[in-house]
């Protein structure tokens, strides 16, 4: 066999265990129905930061797909809320990937509501202001925070929260 040749195989077989490991552990939201496929391309139109997040809440159903700045590149889904200053988001209290990337990357990221996509920055909110918004956010999914978002979860008071702000 040439040079060429086994160099090609070899190429191929690296590309090939570079694309299945980052597909085998990029993160999914596999309970919410979308499929289990990570996404790279967030799509939507660049838009200026809303004055007021709130009315999309009417407007908008549906997940919101949330890329974060960095490597690996990856599109993801969140269940939402509007608020006038920003976005909430919540993620499980088990220091999944997407909430230790915002923690350690400072949290820029693009979120895209419908066909709008804003460049935003997370925030961990701890403490009082946390439950509140936590309670915004179960309130427009129709639970109580003494409630489990889906069956063999933990209920929604535990669960950590990240505030998206206009990148300024």
């Amino acid at each position: 066999m040439s040079k060429p040749k086994i160099a090609g195989i070899v190429v191929g077989l690296v590309l090939l265990v570079v694309v299945v490991g980052w597909a085998s552990t990029a993160p999914y939201l596999s309970n919410s129905g979308l499929g289990r496929t990570p996404g790279v391309m967030i799509g939507g139109t660049i838009t200026p930061a809303l004055n007021d997040f709130s009315p999309l809440n009417d407007s908008v159903r549906g997940p919101l797909k949330f890329k974060l700045s960095g490597f690996p590149p990856f599109v993801n889904y969140l269940s939402w809320v509007g608020t006038p200053d920003g976005v909430i988001t919540a993620t499980r209290p088990d220091n999944g990937y997407w909430a230790r990337r915002v923690r350690s990357s400072g949290g820029d990221g693009l979120l895209r509501i419908g066909d709008q996509t804003f460049e935003m920055t997370a925030t961990e909110i701890h403490g009082d202001d946390r439950l509140a918004m936590m309670g915004q956010w179960a309130a427009k999914s129709g639970r109580t925070l003494d409630q489990p978002a889906y069956p063999g979860s933990e209920p929604l008071r535990d669960w950590k929260v990240f505030f998206w702000t206009p990148r300024s």
